[in-house]
């Protein structure tokens, strides 16, 4: 008498992990039209606010660009990676996500893959930016890019669990999702100095910043695309953006793990 083999998948979340990273990078592929408008905002910052900040100050045009381009790219990845979650909330209202709860898959992996998948938008888009502001006066550093390119990547994917997990809380009133988005993202702007220095603001201002982790990846950022490596700004900025992946792949893993 045989002795019946078990044929079941079973979850493994380094292979989980892996295909649902390509789930979703193969709607990306198909449709690149969306990411190439996704950079409509950062380039009407750039083409409108930038000369807004040349004017403003005395510093030359490539001198205003090496502080502004930086907090851009930032930009990029608050914007992109915190309405992420949208995309979740469709799955839930379709049925889709139901039917991915009950296939032979690793729980935190269905978190993972879709925060890593964020790394693709934001290097495309962050590259772009840069290419744009080149012509203009804009110098980086080619080591500093790439270790810039993986600090913000980094800060993306916590940014995005943590938009996944604002989505699976509020599955219950979609209208709520967008309120705490709101409300959480341009506070965390406005308090970064990402578009505005903070060095004439109102002290509060100045001592809120200090405990923004934004704030960090975008100083930590300019440092890097300047080749000054040596700026504790960039300890401090990588500390920052492995902070909020730690807590948001944490957070976003547990709602997941909770998910009906």
């Amino acid at each position: 008498m045989t002795t019946p083999t078990d044929s079941a998948v079973r979850p493994n979340v380094a292979r989980d992990t892996w295909n649902v990273l390509i789930r979703e990078l193969r709607p990306i592929v198909r449709d690149p039209f969306s990411l190439i408008f996704s950079l409509l905002q950062p380039l009407v910052f750039l083409g409108l606010f930038g000369p807004l900040l040349i004017g403003m100050s005395d510093a030359p045009v490539s001198g205003t660009l090496q502080w502004f381009v930086p907090g851009v790219l930032v930009m990029i990845v608050l914007f992109g990676t915190g309405t992420v979650g949208s995309n979740l909330q469709y799955e839930m209202m379709t049925g889709s996500h139901e039917r991915t709860l009950v296939a032979p898959l690793s729980r935190s992996s269905l978190l993972v893959g879709r925060a890593l998948k964020e790394i693709a938008p934001i290097v495309v888009q962050a590259s772009v930016i840069v290419l744009v502001a080149w012509p203009f006066g804009f110098t980086v550093n080619p080591i500093g890019l790439v270790a810039g390119l993986a600090l913000i990547a980094v800060f993306g994917v916590g940014l995005g669990a943590l938009s996944y997990a604002l989505a699976l809380g509020t599955k219950e009133h979609e209208w709520l999702f967008w309120g705490v988005q709101q409300m959480l993202i341009f506070p965390l702007l406005i308090l970064s100095g990402m578009l505005i220095p903070l060095e004439e603001g109102p002290a509060w201002m100045r001592v809120i910043a200090t405990v923004n982790p934004v704030n960090w990846v975008v100083q930590g950022e300019r440092a890097l695309l300047s080749g000054d490596f040596t700026d504790l700004t960039v300890l401090w900025g990588a500390l920052a953006a492995l902070a909020v992946a730690a807590v948001g792949l944490a957070v976003g893993i547990r709602a997941m793990q909770r998910s009906r």
